[in-house]
């Protein structure tokens, strides 16, 4: 069974997947690998795949951060997408998960393009902008815990280039966060999140109603924060 986490009939995203997009045999892999865990739907849709090879070769994107590693999809995705110049520096805090994901970075020949960070992603996101300082990346995916997406946002508003994207996974939330009387915290979170992204100067953003919502973001500005709540990731 083909789930859809915003209500489309099976049937759809049957055809979708059959028909929409061409997913690299590695990757294909890498989710049949995944499924058996419990956790499994953490792992970006193939769909968000496909997008992220889209943008990547658009824009001709090298230097790509991916907070939220799981068993190393997105991660891959970029690592193929951006080619043997790849730059991908991908953050996590679980040894057994990223266990699985440095296995299939291997087997895929892209291990060499992927650098992870174990520990607190706000952290090291600090310690890496302290490294290669304002608008050092081109593109930032944000796949991780809810509760951080606001302070990942902002730790990558620094650190992505004028012009490049930021993209932001789940930003519908299983479609809760549309509709108040069930969003619950998670829900409330993202909506919230996604009015201030709206309403930010810094960006010009664009959220996309495949797998769990995407938030397409352009990054306008790295350095204009007048006007904007702090919530720093210690920059």
């Amino acid at each position: 069974m083909i789930e859809s986490r915003l209500g489309l009939p099976e049937q759809t995203m049957t055809y979708i997947r059959s028909h929409g997009l061409r997913e690299p045999d590695s990757l294909a892999d890498l989710r049949k690998r995944t499924e058996p865990l419990p956790q499994s739907h953490y792992q970006l849709g193939p769909e968000v795949g496909c997008l992220l090879d889209l943008l990547i070769n658009l824009m001709g994107a090298r230097r790509i951060l991916d907070i939220g590693t799981f068993t190393g999809y997105s991660a891959m995705a970029a690592a193929l997408a951006a080619g043997p110049e790849a730059e991908v520096r991908t953050f996590d805090i679980s040894p057994e998960f990223t266990a699985i994901a440095r296995r299939a970075w291997r087997d895929a020949g892209v291990e060499d393009r992927i650098h992870l960070h174990l520990g607190p992603a706000k952290a090291n996101l600090h310690k890496l902008h302290d490294s290669a300082g304002d608008g050092g990346f081109d593109m930032a995916i944000i796949d991780a815990d809810k509760e951080g997406y606001e302070g990942y946002y902002e730790c990558c508003l620094r650190l992505v280039r004028p012009g490049g994207l930021i993209i932001m996974d789940n930003v519908l939330w299983r479609g809760t966060a549309v509709d108040a009387s069930r969003a619950g915290v998670k829900g409330q979170m993202m909506d919230a999140l996604s009015r201030k992204i709206r309403d930010d100067s810094r960006v010009v953003p664009l959220i996309l109603p495949i797998s769990d919502g995407v938030n397409i973001i352009r990054v306008v500005s790295t350095g204009d924060r007048s006007g904007h709540r702090e919530t720093t990731c210690g920059i």
